[in-house]
């Protein structure tokens, strides 16, 4: 089959990686896959690194022109942002290909509920990558199919561990981390609140942020100088292949107010490292039957609870870690994924014959 990924965002977050990790398992199983992508975003040069052909976009209006002209050489389009969805909905009366396309998000719709469902009813499959995110199109009376996220194993790199504890003077601290853009929907202000609680109770206790800024950044410095938590509370901005060091730490912490799914969540599970978080939409379901500690959004005196508890009972998070490590392995596995969604490009592509070569 001739399949093209769709994805227009320019940073690297989990949408992106899964957009390349489906891209990669189509093409070991034999199909020719493409990318189109927003023109020197994260996604495409890591793309054109794995050897994958990456059509390259400047603007939304360039992404729209490009699937008229070009759309109908696939046997299928997937989008994989809402953006993309978006023009690939607008110009199939164009390219006239079925369309595949990956809720990633749970936010709640809005006043843009009518036009988001005359979009959504135009794609041939809907796909959520967890319950929470499958919610809003099933209450439009929509239908749509829950394809978890996959979890590709993390390379080890213990030496890259330690030199990151010697370089911050980390030694003999225990750690508590997370990997979060400084964004609203992230909540960091929850997060250092809880901080500056756990703290107080654990004088060896660090925390450790990485994440690029984003528009709760000054938000975030002032509940910082609030808090008078000085070198105990380190924000140090976005790290490439952040999920090597997760080993540094005792808890991985996540405080969103909205998440589809998780996937630095899925990173920390995949290396045994015990999780607190919110309950915020897919991370409910990630983290359900022991496989982490929960709490409300918003509620830095429950986050600090849980963090202090498995501070305080070793045993109790190995054991946590565990459980979290045999649910990934059943149910984020990336050839699975990639199946899954195969499955789905054959069933909308039907018995139509192999479209040309752009």
């Amino acid at each position: 089959m001739r399949i093209l990924q769709i994805n227009t965002e320019g940073g690297w977050r989990g949408g992106e990686r899964q957009t390349l990790l489906t891209a990669l398992g189509l093409r070991s199983l034999g199909h020719h896959v493409e990318l189109l992508v927003r023109a020197d975003g994260a996604l495409a040069k890591r793309a054109q690194a794995q050897g994958l052909v990456v059509r390259e976009v400047g603007s939304s209006l360039a992404l729209g022109r490009w699937l008229a002209r070009q759309g109908g050489a696939y046997d299928v389009l997937h989008a994989q942002t809402a953006k993309a969805v978006t023009w690939v909905v607008l110009t199939k009366w164009l390219h006239r290909r079925p369309i595949v396309f990956s809720r990633r998000t749970s936010f709640p719709i809005g006043s843009g509920a009518g036009l988001t469902r005359w979009k959504w009813a135009r794609v041939d499959k809907l796909v959520a990558i967890s319950e929470s995110s499958a919610q809003a199109p099933r209450d439009m009376g929509l239908p749509v199919v829950v394809i978890r996220s996959a979890v590709p194993p993390v390379v080890a790199n213990p030496q890259r561990v330690r030199e990151f504890v010697a370089s911050q003077g980390l030694q003999g601290r225990r750690l508590v981390g997370t990997a979060a853009a400084l964004t609203t929907e992230k909540d960091p202000v929850t997060l250092i609140r809880a901080a500056a609680a756990v703290c107080a109770r654990f004088e060896d206790v660090v925390f450790v942020h990485w994440g690029a800024p984003g528009e709760a950044s000054a938000l975030a410095q002032q509940a910082l100088d609030a808090a008078g938590l000085g070198d105990r509370y380190r924000v140090l901005g976005f790290e490439a292949a952040v999920e090597q060091l997760y080993p540094a730490l005792a808890v991985f912490v996540m405080a969103s107010r909205f998440e589809a799914l998780g996937s630095s969540v899925l990173d920390a599970m995949s290396q045994r490292v015990p999780v607190v978080a919110t309950e915020a939409g897919g991370l409910k379901e990630t983290l359900a039957d022991g496989r982490g500690l929960l709490g409300p959004v918003g509620d830095a005196s429950a986050m600090a609870a849980n963090i202090s508890l498995l501070l305080n009972d070793p045993a109790r998070a190995a054991h946590m870690a565990d459980q979290a490590m045999a649910y990934l392995q059943a149910e984020h596995d990336v050839a699975d994924m990639v199946k899954r969604y195969l499955a789905i490009y054959a069933q909308v592509a039907g018995d139509r014959h192999p479209a040309a070569c752009p």
